[in-house]
């Protein structure tokens, strides 16, 4: 029966686009469930629609829908802009609209309205379910409330477990389109994040239930965590970092206090490798965004540990995470829902993790005030813990001049004559007394040897590399030039 259904509404993509109206409002999956198969028919076709809005988040390809000549017939409302689309944010040609994460269904069913929504889906089972694979999250529920629903069928997005399947007969259309999904690689990790790692890490303890996202901070967290038992996981996305943890039974999720024994993520954003461990595994639910970055939902979770990054933090404690001034630069995501859901948690903690500075260096993120058109996205009454590679402040119950004192102590030496300046300013005294000072400055000497040894150590690496490779050189010379007399 199902069998039928399906193939009645299985049609050409250039066939099912044609169910998009002028005018129309369209919100498509992101991330690694974003239907570029559909979207590329789209935009070949860009010339026969007018005033389209296209509704995405995180997009890891191109955004077509701000190019000049897609003006008048597509337009982006971005609720997370990213590196193909800040310009366009900037200057007026996209639109953004912000939103903690948890509340996006809601404000896509609500607010914004769209008739249409296209998605990725794998192919059907046997029962005729099809699974939204790595992507759930806002994906899956616009499926319940648009008009129009267009699946692109493609039997690389994994089947997942949790709340993500759904029936052949609930789709609009279907469209068949295999293509490699969209990856976030792992990436090596600097020197500096995996300090931050190990600071992080030292906050973390035996029947944790974490949060992590993506990049090379979380997956440093995750690099110095094998030696902890009965981790759980909580996580609106996560990367390839968590795979070794949950294959080595380090994340086994037996202590979590809801969703005993399993992982519960809203997405996955890695490379084949968390796909392959995701796909038909039990052990991982996927469940919509409103579920799993729900605050409320995920203080049910005791002992959680919420670990997020951001751009700028000043001496309140205010943490500033998707803008640099006037600028869009990523979203609040879920950042202030999971330090909320941290902080209710019992024995909860919620950490901002970051370098100490930006700009190969040039510039601190620890600053005396956030800087001008900035927004503040994690309000100083929620931060508790700030990392960086220099060590982790403490705020929650501190006093103004305490948290002050604490981020000065954090941030990057270059830096801190200014910030004590700025303290002296502000508070009329000294920041710290000469034994406060001397204990500073004794860390801060400690931390510059053990640095200089590690760049020694790497200095006398690359220097036995390159004898080996000049001996290699000076080898294949060798032999070369006996050829050639022989000639």
């Amino acid at each position: 029966m199902w069998r039928k259904i399906y193939e009645d509404k299985l049609l050409p993509v250039e066939e099912a686009i044609k169910l998009i109206h002028d005018g129309d409002k369209v919100v498509v999956g992101f991330g690694c469930g974003e239907p570029f198969g559909i979207e590329n028919a789209l935009v070949e076709h860009y010339e026969e629609y007018k005033d389209i809005t296209i509704v995405n988040m995180l997009t890891l390809g191109n955004s077509p829908w701000c190019e000049p000549r897609m003006k008048g017939h597509f337009k982006l409302n971005c609720l997370f802009a990213s590196q193909s689309n800040r310009a366009s944010i900037s200057d007026g040609t996209s639109e953004f609209t912000t939103s903690h994460f948890y509340e996006i269904p809601e404000i896509l069913r609500t607010y914004i309205c769209p008739r249409v929504s296209l998605v990725t889906v794998s192919p059907p089972d046997e029962h005729g379910y099809v699974s939204f694979g790595t992507t759930v999250d806002y994906t899956k529920g616009t499926t319940d409330h648009c008009e129009v629903v267009i699946a692109q069928v493609n039997k690389n997005m994994p089947r997942t477990f949790g709340n993500s399947i759904k029936h052949v007969r609930d789709f609009t259309a279907f469209v068949e389109i295999d293509e490699p999904l969209p990856e976030v690689k792992t990436v090596n990790i600097s020197d500096v994040e995996m300090e931050i790692g190990r600071h992080c890490a030292s906050l973390i303890h035996d029947g944790d239930c974490l949060q992590l996202g993506i990049g090379g901070i979380p997956n440093a967290v995750c690099a110095q965590l094998t030696d902890k038992k009965d981790l759980g996981l909580h996580s609106e996305l996560v990367g390839d970092g968590v795979v070794d943890l949950l294959e080595s039974g380090v994340i086994n999720n037996k202590v979590k206090t809801t969703n005993m024994g399993r992982s519960v993520l809203g997405a996955a954003f890695g490379s084949k490798k968390l796909n392959a461990y995701i796909n038909d595994n039990p052990a991982v639910e996927l469940h919509p965004i409103d579920y799993v970055n729900n605050p409320i939902e995920i203080a049910k979770n005791d002992n959680m540990v919420s670990i997020n990054s951001c751009i700028q933090v000043d001496l309140l404690g205010q943490v500033v995470s998707d803008t640099i001034g006037l600028s869009q630069f990523s979203a609040v995501g879920g950042q202030v829902d999971f330090v909320r859901g941290a902080t209710m948690s019992k024995g909860g903690r919620s950490i901002i993790a970051m370098p100490s500075t930006a700009k190969k260096g040039m510039v601190s993120r620890i600053v005396p005030l956030i800087t001008e058109g900035s927004a503040v996205t994690t309000p100083r009454n929620d931060v508790n813990y700030v990392v960086t590679e220099y060590g982790i402040a403490q705020l929650k119950g501190k006093t103004l001049k305490e948290r002050a004192k604490a981020l000065i102590t954090i941030a990057h030496p270059r830096f801190r004559p200014h910030l004590i300046a700025e303290y002296k300013r502000r508070f009329n005294e000294e920041p710290f007394t000469k034994e406060e000072q001397a204990q500073l400055t004794g860390t801060l000497r400690e931390k510059l040897k053990d640095d200089r040894e590690i760049l020694h150590e790497k200095l006398e690496v690359g220097k036995e590399r390159m004898k080996e490779t000049r001996e290699t050189i000076k080898e294949n010379i060798s032999e070369r030039i006996p050829r050639r007399k022989e000639e």
